[in-house]
């Protein structure tokens, strides 16, 4: 039994905010039922190639993005702009400790199922609300998108090549970063939410934005603005502050080396047969090499060209110089210790297939995080959720099918 084991999670999020929210939950053992809607569900489900595949190599109805973000959870397909389908979620939210959602500010009130209709049934109840901005402010009714907000947000003044150098000019991550982050700091609110309805009996409302995130994320580059007055700005994979720090194009492939010293520069280029650089003034220390990176770096540049990735890291590694390979996802997941920490995870799936996963990153001595159930296909679990939680009939259910509510 996961930690989580004695708690239900009414799930009605999609794409990937709150389902990587619920997700987490879910892997720690909650109840997690994701309501969807009929014949569609979450929009994620649509979104490929690449799909998952038979046995015989024939696409099923499952993204690849899908799975990413909906292992462990039960799949109930309810039309919720019909009356009855919105009392089957009033019932399962009186069945429930946490409600998600991400509507758009204000929607599920005219279906009576925000949170202050919700509460009404379940008055501990812990309802957490994922906007782009928020339930306040100038921006409340606007739509939220990962890459709007990234720029909106500042990630991207701070994220790609310096302006004026090839490529420069502002870039989003290769991933939904702030949808990600979102995920995981709903996730530390609605524990903590938990966590103080155990000690007091209270429920209570979670307000959740990416804007929010994104702002909050930038961390030490927030602090830099704040005690400075000057925006930070783009250094690409460059350090402001420390050279060579940064990637390097080998024969075959991208290395990062990050120097820290003038010793660990020292051993750079005696590996790369360049020993003179470090007796020459312009490069012999750091505060030097800051001075003079655009005469250094494309020195040194051309002199990684002239020996493969993994020549480079086997010699560095060896002279003590932090370095490391930039990787493609086919090399990440044949890493050695990618392999070594079980980071994939391959599930039975109804398709008669596998689905490849990969596996939640915590590891805890007594209360781990698995991975035991395959992300459901559309509303696999109508009928035993609504007979089992909701104790509902078979005469009930065909009636429901009947109608399109399921």
């Amino acid at each position: 039994m996961g930690a989580l084991s004695h708690i239900r999670v009414l799930d009605l999020t999609r794409v990937l905010a709150g389902p990587w929210c619920a997700q987490t939950l879910a892997d720690f053992g909650a109840d997690v039922i994701k309501i969807e809607r009929p014949e569609v569900g979450d929009d994620t489900r649509h979104w490929g190639p690449p799909y998952l595949k038979t046995p015989d190599g024939a696409d099923t109805r499952e993204a690849a993005y899908y799975l990413a973000a909906n292992r462990n959870k039960r799949s109930v397909t309810v039309d919720i702009a019909s009356p009855e389908g919105q009392q089957i979620v009033r019932e399962l939210a009186a069945q429930s400790d946490v409600v998600l959602e991400n509507y758009k500010v204000g929607q599920l009130k005219k279906y009576g199922l925000d949170y202050a209709s919700l509460k009404k049934v379940k008055p501990d109840l812990i309802y957490c609300s994922v906007t782009g901005f928020g339930q306040t402010g100038p921006y409340a009714q606007r739509a939220g998108y990962d890459f709007i907000v990234q720029g909106i947000g500042g990630f991207m003044s701070i994220t790609g090549e310096r302006d004026g150098q090839p490529g420069g000019g502002p870039q989003k991550a290769g991933v939904a970063i702030a949808d990600l982050m979102t995920g995981m700091y709903s996730t530390i609110a609605v524990l903590t939410a938990l966590t103080h309805r155990d000690r007091t009996g209270e429920g209570q409302y979670i307000d959740m934005a990416l804007l929010d995130v994104q702002v909050a994320m930038l961390a030490n580059m927030n602090s830099n603005y704040l005690a400075s007055g000057q925006p930070p700005v783009r250094w690409g994979n460059a350090h402001p502050n420390i050279v060579p720090y940064q990637t390097f194009q080998t024969s075959d492939g991208w290395i990062i080396v990050a120097v820290g010293n003038d010793g660990q520069f020292r051993k750079f280029v005696e590996v790369g047969q360049r020993p003179e650089l470090a007796e020459d003034e312009r490069f012999a220390t750091n505060p030097a090499r800051v001075r003079n990176r655009d005469v250094l770096v494309p020195i040194l540049a051309q002199m990684v060209r002239l020996q493969g990735k993994q020549k480079w890291i086997t010699a560095l590694e060896a002279a003590g110089v932090p370095c490391g390979p930039i990787n493609d996802l086919a090399e990440v997941f044949a890493n050695e210790q990618v392999v070594a920490r079980g980071m994939q995870v391959d599930l039975p799936h109804p398709s008669g297939g596998t689905v490849k996963l990969v596996r939640n990153p915590i590891n805890m001595t007594g209360t781990p995080p698995e991975a035991l159930a395959h992300p459901p296909t559309l509303g696999e679990h109508t009928e035993s959720v609504l007979r089992d939680v909701l104790g509902y009939s078979d005469e009930q259910i065909t009636a429901l099918r009947s109608q399109a509510v399921i």
